[in-house]
């Protein structure tokens, strides 16, 4: 816990004045009237309110010292990090010619209300290739290819053989590779007798990267699996290049006939294509809640020791690459690299410190060690010299934490493009810290000094290592494989859907982020100790509830707020009964369950509350029970609330 903080004057207003009194009536005993309509009195009450102001700031100066020696041990804020989510492009109509999007074009959600948009920045450039089909080759299990190109649009020709066999291949050649990319398959085709369930087809699409064949995410099948003419729009990976198949040279696609699974329907014969065509109508390109700034001049140098310079922009978010400080010299911009001390920094090394909260960038001091003699710690950069930053990003907070579709307005002109969305919700979006968490951090950060030992170590460190992550707790192993060791949950940082829920998928954190928490905590584990660094167990709560509406409330808007209160209460991320997340371990109680509902505006009386454990990957309810009991490992989370509202 943090220190506490004395004051050094306790007295407030009301005490100057009454102390100012008892000193009038031992001193001027002639003075009697002491109310507050007295002049003097007046005059009491006007210095009494000054010095009341003198005494705050007076007492401020602990605070000041605690936050000055948290600087002088390293502590400093978190910053926060930035959302990010794909966006895509989708063009207006196909194109002659490839389409430039480039990196820094903003997109940004809808104005409600006084709530400004939530601005977003494609963080690399986006190419929409103008290509189209060149090649349609068949190639059969043994390998056999049937060239159908020269007769593409003369003649029908079954896709596969007369009964199609799994393994079979349809190969597409695309003039050009198309790269995160969206390309449109118009086919017009039939499938003659029984075939496949059009919701459910047997088919996998697939893009060709030199070297290995990688899925294709399904826009829509408008063919119901190749059974009528429309259109079948894929999403081609960012790894899809040109290649030689056979001899020919061509960005390749491929539809590839599955084994039918358990109570799937297959192929009793094989679709005829008579007309096929293919064209881009998209493209999709990673964007972050922040601002990126390039080749920013933060100033020139005195040619002096511990110079300070401000960014524009703050604060800085953390980066996957590391900051990079350019300063003019005599053969060019020469590169400064970024440190977290000076404490190994000799006077020749070009390195610099960044506070990414406040946005100044720190060169190295010059100081005078316990023998008398001085020492630079880092390099000076030349007098004169203009000093620039490479690249930084600034914004990031939990706020970037959009729905999936939410950004759908185009603040940068791009032409060609018609509409513009995030088909993903964005993830990763964590507010800074502020100082009252530092102060708490601090004592812990001295006590351990980048070692794991306890629990709250873990935590701390599993928490600093990675941005994107939203909740971190450290409980025991209890495994036999583990015994003895410690178990680090990570939850990771994502947004609900707009009507409050969310896939239970998305609460996996990603095998990168697990990596990075995983390579941080091994280097600061003391030898021996067992670590696991794995999501928490999710316990699914179904609540089933019926109300009763004031008179005149509208059912349905009380019914979709009650339900939405439910999904915000028992929430892992922000729930529980501070918003910082549901507790890890606590039982629900059916009570406190109508104790949201009850406060629900128009909600006259919770007539029955039944709380039942779900599981969120099958759906399965247990039985109904007024207390859930969940692990110590474990956190709640929302499946499939029920809620009933019936008018008075």
């Amino acid at each position: 816990m943090a220190l506490p903080v004395p004051n050094l004057d306790d007295r407030r207003f009301q005490d100057y004045v009454d102390e100012a009194k008892r000193l009038v009536q031992q001193r001027c005993p002639e003075w009697t009237d002491h109310n507050v309509s007295d002049p003097g009195v007046t005059l009491i009450e006007t210095f009494a309110y000054m010095v009341d102001q003198l005494s705050y700031r007076l007492n401020r100066l602990p605070d000041r010292n605690y936050v000055k020696f948290l600087e002088l041990i390293g502590v400093h804020l978190f910053p926060p990090s930035a959302a990010q989510a794909p966006i895509t492009f989708w063009l207006g109509s196909p194109q002659d010619q490839p389409v430039h999007v480039a990196r820094g074009t903003r997109v940004a959600s809808q104005r409600v209300e006084r709530e400004e948009p939530i601005v977003f920045e494609t963080i690399d450039d986006l190419v929409i290739a103008s290509c189209e089909l060149e090649r349609v080759v068949k190639l059969d299990v043994a390998g056999a290819a049937t060239d159908r190109s020269d007769r593409l649009g003369l003649e029908d020709f079954l896709a596969f053989s007369g009964v199609p066999v799994p393994d079979e291949v349809l190969l597409l050649g695309l003039s050009e590779a198309a790269p995160s990319n969206i390309v449109a398959l118009r086919f017009r085709c039939h499938i003659e007798g029984v075939g496949v369930d059009p919701e459910n087809p047997p088919l996998a699409w697939e893009a060709y990267d030199g070297g290995k064949w990688l899925a294709c995410e399904v826009e829509r099948d408008e063919t119901g699996g190749l059974n009528k003419p429309g259109d079948v729009v894929l999403h081609v990976p960012r790894e899809h290049e040109v290649a030689l198949i056979d001899g020919i040279r061509a960005g390749w696609l491929r539809c590839r006939v599955l084994a039918p699974e358990e109570g799937q329907s297959f192929y009793s014969s094989s679709p005829s294509i008579e007309q096929l065509q293919a064209f881009v109508i998209g493209g999709t390109t990673g964007a972050l809640h922040a601002t990126v700034v390039d080749q920013e001049t933060v100033g020139l140098s005195e040619g002096v020791a511990a110079q300070r310079f401000n960014l524009l922009r703050t604060p800085v978010v953390p980066s996957d690459t590391p900051h990079v400080i350019e300063v003019a010299g005599g053969n060019g911009w020469q590169e400064w690299s970024q440190v977290d001390t000076f404490a190994a920094s000799g006077p020749q090394d070009r390195h610099f410190m960044l506070d990414n909260v406040a946005g100044e960038v720190a060169f190295g001091p010059l100081l005078r060690l316990e023998d008398g003699s001085v020492r630079q710690f880092g390099a000076i950069p030349p007098k004169g010299s203009p000093i620039r930053i490479r690249q930084y990003r600034s914004g990031g907070g939990q706020r970037g934490n959009i729905s999936r579709g939410a950004l759908s307005v185009l603040k940068t002109s791009v032409p060609y493009v018609g509409a513009v969305e995030n088909r993903q919700p964005a993830a990763g979006g964590v507010d800074g810290e502020d100082i009252d968490n530092a102060k708490v951090r601090g004592p812990v950060y001295l006590r351990t000094l980048g070692r794991a030992v306890t629990v709250e170590d873990y935590e701390m460190l599993a928490k600093a290592s990675a941005p994107g992550i939203a909740r971190v707790k450290c409980v025991p192993a209890g495994t036999d494989d583990h015994e003895g060791g410690v178990r680090i949950l990570v939850v990771p940082a994502v947004a609900d859907d707009v009507d409050a829920t969310m896939p239970f998928a998305r609460l996996a954190p990603s095998p990168e982020l697990l990596q990075r928490v995983a390579t941080e905590i091994d280097s600061r584990r003391t030898i021996g100790a067992r670590v696991v660094i794995e999501p928490p167990f999710y316990q699914g709560i179904t609540v089933v509830a019926q109300l009763r509406t004031r008179a005149f409330a509208d059912a349905a808007r009380v019914r979709d707020e009650a339900t939405a209160q439910l999904y915000s209460y028992l929430h892992p991320i922000r729930g529980g009964a501070d918003g910082t997340g549901w507790p890890f371990g606590r039982p629900v109680h059916a009570g406190e369950v109508y104790s949201v509902l009850q406060h629900v505006p128009g909600v006259e009386l919770v007539e029955a509350v039944q709380l039942y454990p779900a599981d969120p990957v099958t759906g399965e309810r247990g039985q109904v029970t007024q207390r859930l009991e969940i692990s110590s490992n474990a956190l709640l989370f929302s499946y499939g609330h029920e809620v009933r509202a019936v008018t008075s």
